[in-house]
């Protein structure tokens, strides 16, 4: 137990001893006082007004009189409306150094329960892009996360390898490929057949424009459209009605889609060597973002367990079939319309195999919870999923979260996978690390280093930059990428917080043989504001690593070390280290020190973001 948890104990028993009320822990909440007002932690003392049936001046000043004269911890007190701030003893701020020292494992809210975390999750017809990133830098973070709150984590991902779009991809090779492969053109995998996949989109456009000018389509529109409306706008909204009815190329796409899950050998083979492409493309990706996946499931697998979950949903009675033989979920029960499950041609939607995934996850895993890292595009499929698992009567139906969030613009606008206008994950990555590179070559400081050494350093610093400004906003805000703002140095940024840890590092190397983590050796001086504030913030981890999980949310831990690296170089500045006043103030700070840089060597690492030793 701490030296907070002692003075939390305090408050409990003076509260019980003194108003014969018992309070549950959850109730008894310090914080740090507020620069504005003396104090070092505040205790909020309204919830008590109520149940005591007294004021907040009263219960505050009873409380702290009985602290100052019982307890070794509290030297002093003031109450500023209901909020009791308390003055801490010396011994309580090398209490809280020494823990953080110690080697910390989180609250262990987990309990080895097991989470699935389900990121990246990609479509083989395309290369990953800016809209991946961030999903994959959420759902990474979160599996940290979780694993720091004693969680056991599997993460996973639903490739999804099947469909119209990926047909698409297939088609356009077909027709204009001519034979050619990743390895004859010199790019990579997934690149390859995401050009396919626009080139596609540019054939379709071209023929429904010529359709646009025949016959067939002034009777479509004369038949359809309403006299006021503008001809332009009317074609634009009849697109995909002309693909599903009336399009050769989409004709030819929907019989290669049936021809698909009919196992018709050339079109199955065709599959599964463009999709051999993109993995390989997908695997470099992930390889320079530095995550994994301890396991991964394939929409060409799951859409029939899917299926089969279905026929037993008709048999039950939780789904119906129309005359044209379409199957049906009736969720007005749950505030929702009705959900298409299957087609009239028997082909399954994502729904389909979203059900089969879920229920091959929990047969693999026997897991406690799975958490969904997609944009916020699909809550309402994640709603729908959840309520229809539930009626399946699955077991883990209310643990189920989706962790949704916003998309990701840029300064011109949407990115649109079709038409070629997306930012590609991987040239982002390389346009990161080599700003890096001209920056730290303009700072200079890395000359001993050798190029291998070097360029490990522009990689760090360079996906830091990238990571930190995606994580550090709330995940459910809609954000815009500007990838010059991305790479600066200063501000609100990775390469700023790296900097605070590549300080420490440097300071911990000079003092050399004056530093070492041994025993632990209290310090009776004076400890000043600055260092109570670090101190504060080093002890403030453990409970917000559980908050970062409850609510689903790494922002608050890129929060956390931008301010904790903010304080640190704001004290460093201001205090002296090395030539501090004696040899106890000095160790003193040497240990803050080093508990400062463990703590954002650990905290960014949540966040996926590794520390340099130099920069």
């Amino acid at each position: 137990m701490n030296a907070i948890d002692k003075i939390r104990n305090e408050i409990k028993e003076v509260v019980s001893v003194l108003f014969q009320y018992e309070l549950n822990d959850d109730h008894v909440i310090l914080t740090q006082t507020k620069k504005e007002f003396e104090g070092d932690y505040t205790f909020v003392v309204f919830p008590l007004v109520k149940a005591l049936s007294k004021s907040p001046q009263d219960i505050a000043e009873t409380i702290g009189n009985y602290l100052v004269a019982q307890s070794e911890n509290v030297t002093d007190f003031n109450v500023i409306k209901g909020f009791l701030n308390l003055n801490l003893e010396n011994g309580i701020w090398n209490d809280l150094l020494k823990n953080a020292l110690a080697a910390d494992n989180g609250a262990g809210i987990g309990n080895g329960k097991k989470v699935l975390v389900e990121f990246a999750s990609p479509n083989t017809n395309k290369p990953l892009h800016l809209g991946h990133i961030r999903n994959i830098l959420l759902g990474w973070s979160m599996s940290q996360i979780a694993e720091a709150n004693g969680f056991e984590v599997i993460k996973t991902q639903i490739v999804n390898d099947r469909g119209i779009a990926i047909c698409k991809s297939m088609l356009a090779w077909k027709k204009l490929g001519e034979g050619t492969t990743p390895q004859t053109k010199g790019i990579k995998g997934d690149h390859f057949v995401g050009h396919f996949y626009v080139e596609f989109e540019k054939f379709f456009q071209n023929e429904y424009k010529d359709w646009q000018k025949s016959a067939e389509a002034k009777d479509v529109y004369t038949s359809e459209s309403q006299a006021e409306e503008i001809e332009a706008d009317f074609f634009k909204r009849y697109k995909n009605t002309y693909f599903n009815t009336f399009s050769d190329i989409g004709k030819e796409t929907k019989t290669m889609l049936i021809d698909w899950e009919n196992g018709d050998e050339t079109t199955i083979a065709l599959w599964k060597k463009m999709n051999g492409w993109v993995y390989e493309g997908f695997e470099e990706t992930y390889t320079a973002l530095g995550v994994s996946f301890d396991d991964i499931y394939y929409e060409s697998d799951t859409y029939l367990l899917g299926k089969k979950a279905i026929e037993k949903g008709l048999d039950s009675n939780a789904f119906y079939a129309k005359e044209d033989g379409s199957v049906w979920v009736n969720l007005e029960p749950n505030g929702m319309d009705h959900k298409i499950l299957l087609r009239s041609d028997g082909t399954s939607v994502y729904m389909t195999q979203d059900i089969g995934t879920a229920i091959k996850r929990n047969e693999d895993h026997h897991v406690d919870s799975m958490v969904y890292t997609v944009a916020d595009e699909q809550d309402y499929h994640f709603k729908a999923l959840f309520a229809i698992l539930k009626n399946l009567g699955e077991p883990y139906a209310d643990q189920l979260h989706h962790l949704s969030y916003g998309m990701v613009d840029l300064p011109s606008g949407k990115m649109k996978s079709r038409e070629g206008t997306v930012v590609d994950a991987d040239d982002l990555i390389a346009e990161v690390i080599e700003e890096a590179r001209k920056s730290a070559e303009e700072r200079g400081g890395l000359e001993g280093l050798s190029e291998i050494e070097r360029n490990e350093v522009y990689k760090r610093i360079g996906i830091a930059a990238l990571k930190y400004f995606i994580i550090k906003v709330n995940p459910r805000k809609r954000m815009t990428f500007d990838p010059k703002e991305s790479v600066d140095m200063q501000g609100t940024t990775g390469p700023y917080i790296q900097n605070a840890y590549v300080r420490i590092k440097s300071i911990l190397r000079k003092a050399g043989d004056d530093f070492k983590l041994d025993a632990f050796e209290q310090y009776d001086g004076q400890i000043n504001e600055m260092e109570k504030d670090l101190l504060q913030q080093l002890h403030a981890y453990n409970e917000l690593i559980v908050e970062a999980y409850l609510k689903y949310d790494p922002a608050l831990i890129a929060n956390y070390c931008y301010s904790l690296a903010k304080s640190y170089h704001r004290y460093y500045h201001e205090h002296t280290i090395l030539k501090a006043e004696s040899e106890a103030l000095k160790k003193f700070r040497l240990n803050l020190s080093y508990a400062v840089a463990n703590r954002l060597k650990k905290s960014m690492l949540l966040i996926g973001i590794e520390m340099p030793e130099h920069m």
